[in-house]
């Protein structure tokens, strides 16, 4: 069957292009948004990644504040940095670029953010507004997703969603954002039975495992959609999703691409929510 190819690529332009706008009249009024983005080490991913959120931000107007930090940083002094961030009025978003190294504590660094700021939407309170159904700021991952879901003009509600995967970024959220819009959602994971059961069932099926190429033909329903949220490296090096793109293409309605499906979503996501924060703590 033909598919329905969800280019996130796409999508994050059009996207940028109205936050452009939007930022363009915020700063008529003298208000420019800011996000400051803190590294601490010298992760090779972590880097690539800050490097593209800056560039972002340049995109779209929103003035960008890097924070490198030596990987020996004391928990202390990270801590002191971001209560410095909380307090500072030209920053909206504060974004800690994960994972720390090993000696800091990652959920004592998240809580340490002030929820208004927490663009990531990591910290408790923000997990908590997502469960009941009113995020003040949506994990930009799955919510990123969704954008890209709404964009081709699917019908989530009613389907039924499996989501494999189930960390706190992607795979728990993400089960959320679908079960607010209707759809009738099962969570996989390393001890779910019959996995290729379940997921040969769902009329929507996003996987986030991290395992390159896992998701085969034989895992997906003729005509389900595929979402594809996995970024890994397969032998030659050359970057890969969860999923078998080459066969499941072939049975799915609509299908993500790894490159340039939900990744470039995730950044736009993160532009969207750091201009959100900013017209909360503009709000006269």
């Amino acid at each position: 069957m033909s598919y329905k190819l969800l280019d996130g690529k796409d999508l994050a332009a059009r996207m940028k292009k109205a936050m452009s706008k939007e930022v363009e009249k915020l700063a008529s009024q003298g208000i420019v948004p800011g996000l400051a983005v803190v590294i601490v080490g010298n992760d090779p991913a972590s880097r690539i990644y800050v490097n593209n959120k800056r560039k972002d931000c340049e995109e779209v107007g929103i003035k960008s504040f890097e924070y490198s930090l030596p990987e020996e940083t004391r928990e202390e002094e990270l801590l002191g940095l971001i209560d410095a961030l909380n307090q500072d009025p030209s920053i909206d978003g504060i974004l800690v670029q994960l994972p720390l190294p090993k000696h800091l504590d990652e959920a004592k660094v998240i809580r340490r953010i002030s929820p208004e700021k927490d663009v990531d939407a990591f910290h408790p309170f923000n997990v908590g507004e997502l469960m009941i159904g009113r995020p003040v700021f949506a994990p930009c991952t799955p919510a990123g997703v969704m954008e890209l879901i709404k964009d081709a003009n699917i019908d989530v509600a009613g389907k039924n969603c499996v989501v494999v995967g189930r960390s706190n970024i992607v795979g728990k959220p993400m089960a959320m954002l679908m079960l607010h819009d209707n759809a009738t959602v099962t969570i996989c994971h390393s001890r779910t039975k019959d996995l290729k059961a379940v997921c040969s069932n769902a009329d929507i099926l996003i996987a986030a495992i991290g395992k390159a190429n896992y998701i085969t033909a034989d895992y997906v329903k003729e005509g389900a959609v595929v979402i594809d949220v996995g970024i890994n490296r397969n032998a030659e090096g050359k970057v890969t999703g969860d999923v078998d793109f080459p066969e499941v293409c072939k049975k799915a309605s609509a299908i993500t691409p790894v490159p340039g499906g939900v990744g470039p979503m995730t950044r736009a996501m993160l532009l969207k929510n750091t201009i959100k924060a900013c017209n909360m703590h503009n709000r006269k």
